[in-house]
């Protein structure tokens, strides 16, 4: 099943460029999103169906780098970049969850439950991100007609 993803190299690093826009206006910076894709896998689900075939977005391991881009925000803002707020945030880094202050009563356990609500939300973000990419995917698929091409590559 690797093999079809190597098929389509090329239409990945097209939609890399157009889905850029949308990766940010996510809370992720750019380093965030390259280790979130390092993690996530496609897989085509029913792919023997023509018409219910769809790309899905395989993010069981994002749980595992969820510290990592813990770390990735916490040296962002230790550089002078202001990390990116959850959408519909506008906290500051002194009483949000982002910036030095954020990443001093994180490495205490202190400020909301230890961080854990805001990793699940980061997770969730990144798993509805991610299926974005694999929708965005698709439909460059479809519309350069190589969808049915890669559906049946998947297959074999």
């Amino acid at each position: 099943m690797a093999d079809w993803t190597d098929s389509i190299v090329g239409d990945r690093m097209t939609v890399d460029r157009e889905f850029n826009d949308r990766v940010q206006a996510s809370q992720f910076s750019g380093q965030e999103w390259g280790l979130i894709m390092t993690a996530t896998e496609f897989e085509i689900e029913n792919a023997e169906d023509e018409e219910r075939a769809r790309i899905v977005a395989d993010t069981e391991k994002l749980p595992q780098i969820m510290p990592e881009l813990e770390n990735i925000r916490s040296q962002m803002g230790a550089m002078g970049g202001a990390p990116k707020e959850p959408s519909g945030g506008g906290g500051s880094g002194a009483t949000g969850s982002g910036g030095l202050f954020g990443s001093i009563k994180r490495a205490f356990g202190l400020g909301g439950g230890g961080g854990s609500g805001g990793d699940a939300e980061r997770l969730e973000a990144a798993e509805r991100l991610t299926q974005e990419y694999a929708d965005a995917l698709q439909q460059h698929l479809e519309s350069n007609g190589k969808w049915n091409q890669v559906r049946i590559a998947y297959q074999e």
